[in-house]
């Protein structure tokens, strides 16, 4: 598996993940939520920012089977899945990931032909990285 890039701006979201935790840039200043991080609000410009803790509900967005396997890394857990979920307490953000029949299964752990969309899920953590799980 690979291991997700940690710039200064997302080492905060790693750093809960790997604790267990969900949670989302926010303005310290306006409150308007943000992802991916960056180091000013979209909103109101201020440099001010926060982490905030986000109950990890939500429901499947969009999703795609990558068809070859682009990266050599995954080609041995193809089929999978990568999706797109639209958090419950946030909706205007929404995280990717790979939708698992269990905190850190593989990849290819369940049927991708079984996915739809608006599927509620949850996230689970393993290894420091965010999967997610059907509700």
């Amino acid at each position: 598996m690979l291991d997700p890039v940690k710039d200064d701006d997302g080492a905060p979201f790693w750093r809960y993940a790997a604790e267990g935790e969900l949670r989302v840039q926010a303005c310290a200043d306006c409150g308007e939520l943000r992802f991916p991080p960056r180091p000013c609000c979209p909103h109101c410009q201020s440099f001010a920012t926060e982490w905030r803790p986000v109950s990890g509900r939500g429901r499947i967005w969009s999703y795609v089977v990558p068809h070859p396997p682009l990266l050599p890394d995954y080609a041995a857990q193809a089929p999978y899945n990568v999706i797109v979920v639209e958090l419950e307490d946030a909706p205007r953000i929404r995280l990717v990931g790979n939708l698992v029949s269990a905190a850190g299964a593989a990849l290819n752990s369940l049927d991708p032909h079984g996915i739809r969309i608006g599927t509620r899920v949850h996230a689970v953590f393993a290894d420091g990285l965010v999967q997610w799980v059907r509700s």
